[in-house]
């Protein structure tokens, strides 16, 4: 979607919240870590969703629409490309770390739930093993999350609530490149020089027998790590 102007379908929060994300894309003095994001959004191959208060069901079914859309198309649009999805919360605005974790999970949880097509049989459903990995409509993702509560880990900071899709195919087209180990590299000295604390314990490489993707997905504003992951605790919860 192009948003050099702000289309009629676009509210104003939504479009203020566009251009704070493209300010942060484009900084040139404090670089975004993520090269290729940066690389993706310059490039156009980002899509991008507008949905209301993450607290509300109908928008989990929005976003559940919106994922499944971009499954069918995302190979066509380029190899950096994410779904960047923005969130209007009004109702939210003293929201704690803790309450937007919460809400993440819960949201995940529930858009699994409203998932059409069955978990892949070579994903494991226990977030517990090294190669699981989020999965929607066939397609296996990296979610991203950002909030206006992180404030030592800016490179999780956004003035609303975030999040971003992106398919383990992007990463695959990455790890392809002969340049990937040296991009890896100048990704985690710019997180280092980007946050005001050292980089999270958890930030491992997919597929690691010690790496757990779930504790990517939504890391908090200090060192620790989750001891379970909430998402496999919500399946199991529905399925008593």
């Amino acid at each position: 979607m192009e948003l050099t102007q702000k289309p009629e379908s676009v509210n104003d929060t939504h479009y203020q919240h566009f251009l704070s994300f493209t300010r942060k894309m484009t900084d040139k003095q404090h670089k975004f870590p993520c090269i290729p994001a940066v690389q993706g959004f310059h490039l156009n191959h980002f899509r991008f969703g507008f949905l209301k208060d993450p607290a509300q069901k109908e928008t989990i079914s929005m976003m559940a629409a919106l994922l499944k859309e971009y499954s069918h198309q995302y190979r066509d649009i380029g190899q950096y490309t994410s779904l960047i999805v923005f969130f209007d919360e009004k109702e939210n605005i003293e929201w704690s770390l803790p309450d937007y974790e919460n809400a993440f999970w819960k949201m995940l949880t529930e858009l699994s739930a409203l998932d059409p097509i069955d978990w892949p049989e070579k994903i494991p459903l226990n977030a517990a093993d090294p190669l699981w990995e989020f999965c929607f409509h066939g397609e296996r993702y990296f979610v991203y999350s950002a909030t206006p509560q992180h404030k030592n880990r800016q490179s999780r900071h956004f003035p609303c609530f975030l999040l971003a899709f992106t398919p383990r195919w992007a990463f695959d087209k990455f790890e392809a490149h002969a340049a990937a180990p040296f991009v890896k590299r100048k990704i985690r000295e710019r997180l280092t020089e980007y946050d005001a604390i050292a980089p999270h314990p958890d930030l491992k490489a997919y597929g690691q027998p010690d790496n757990y993707e779930a504790n990517q997905y939504f890391l908090p504003d200090n060192q620790s790590t989750r001891k379970s992951c909430p998402f496999h605790s919500y399946k199991q919860h529905r399925s008593t």
